[in-house]
């Protein structure tokens, strides 16, 4: 299961399409309109975001750049356009 972050603040329960298996790269190019770019918050989430979105002049997404300067502090980045936080199916250290 992941949190779909769009841009406008609305936030969606998602799952990948081969419920039980993990995102395939295309529906993660799928929900974030793009180049993939992952963030790692913790062991358990990461962050994908469009690895252009700041070329691109997309919208500044505001739930997503809180959840990650919870984790980033003290920072001034940000996140534009949309965001998924997944759970990953494994540990990583």
């Amino acid at each position: 299961m992941a949190k779909w972050i769009k841009a406008s603040g609305e936030v969606m329960d998602v799952t990948p399409k081969n419920e039980g298996k993990p995102f395939t790269l295309e529906e993660l190019k799928e929900y974030i309109g793009g180049w993939i770019e992952c963030i790692y918050l913790n062991k358990h989430q990461v962050m994908v975001i469009n690895e252009e979105g700041k070329l691109l002049n997309l919208p500044y997404n505001a739930v997503a750049t809180e959840a990650y300067r919870i984790v980033f502090q003290p920072t001034d980045d940000f996140i534009v356009g949309d965001a998924l936080i997944c759970t990953l199916m494994t540990e990583i250290d």
